[in-house]
């Protein structure tokens, strides 16, 4: 029996302030703690102005928490150097937004093959192999040389998602991926982040306004003025 990888994320007392030391200081968040293992698939819901954004900025390495302690694949987030939470974020954590924010000057296949030309230096002969399987797999086989202007909001997305996917991220933080799309298309790159998750072990933390897509998550937390509703046991995936 293979031994326990352990979470891929975990969040102690995580708390967020701004503007601190300063008269109008407030605390966004408010002791967050959390546990994601290998393969959860959890959705987080709360009102607009819940502190969801901020806590996914944290989580992705984005900007940095005022207290508490965040362990991102087995390293402690707080003892690493600025360099060392690029490489972190960019080896470790796969990325889709509502907005695709693909390079329109780009092709599709250039687009996927943007991280691991970044992480490589130049583009490797299996790095190409592997951005034509990627978008293979999400059915854009037949699409590779074109640009995002040429493609449907739908087929954008999954080119977002195979670029999220191609360092095999230990963790995908998706906001709100299905929110700019029509039923059909969120229900495509749903199922995808699904398939994803599970054909590779890939914990996924979607913050989504959608119940219907919620409900077909592993569990629900939601967020409401910067706490989670449930005790942290409970919040737990």
């Amino acid at each position: 029996m293979s031994p326990d990888p352990g979470p891929v994320l975990e969040l102690c007392e995580i708390r967020k302030s701004y503007d601190v030391g300063t008269a109008v200081e407030h605390e966004v968040l408010h002791g967050i703690s959390l546990s994601l293992g290998p393969a959860q698939f959890v959705a987080l819901q709360g009102p607009s102005g819940s502190g969801k954004s901020t806590l996914l900025n944290i989580i992705g390495l984005l900007e940095p928490a005022t207290g508490g302690r965040m362990s991102l694949a087995g390293q402690d987030t707080g003892a690493l150097s600025d360099a060392q939470l690029t490489e972190l974020r960019g080896a470790a954590i796969g990325f889709v937004f509502q907005f695709h924010h693909l390079l329109p000057a780009f092709t599709a296949l250039e687009n996927v093959l943007m991280p691991l030309m970044i992480a490589h230096g130049s583009v490797q002969p299996a790095d190409e192999a592997l951005a034509r399987d990627l978008l293979d797999s999400v059915g854009l086989s037949q699409a590779l040389a074109k640009r995002p202007g040429e493609l449907s909001g739908g087929m954008q997305q999954r080119v977002a998602l195979a670029r999220a996917l191609a360092r095999r991220p230990r963790l995908i933080l998706a906001d709100e991926p299905t929110g700019n799309l029509d039923r059909v298309s969120a229900d495509e790159v749903f199922a995808l982040l699904r398939r994803f998750n599970r054909e590779h072990g890939s914990a996924c933390l979607i913050v989504t306004h959608d119940a219907s897509l919620a409900s077909r998550c592993d569990r629900r937390i939601e967020l409401v003025d910067g706490h989670l509703l449930a005790p942290p046991a409970l919040a737990q995936a």
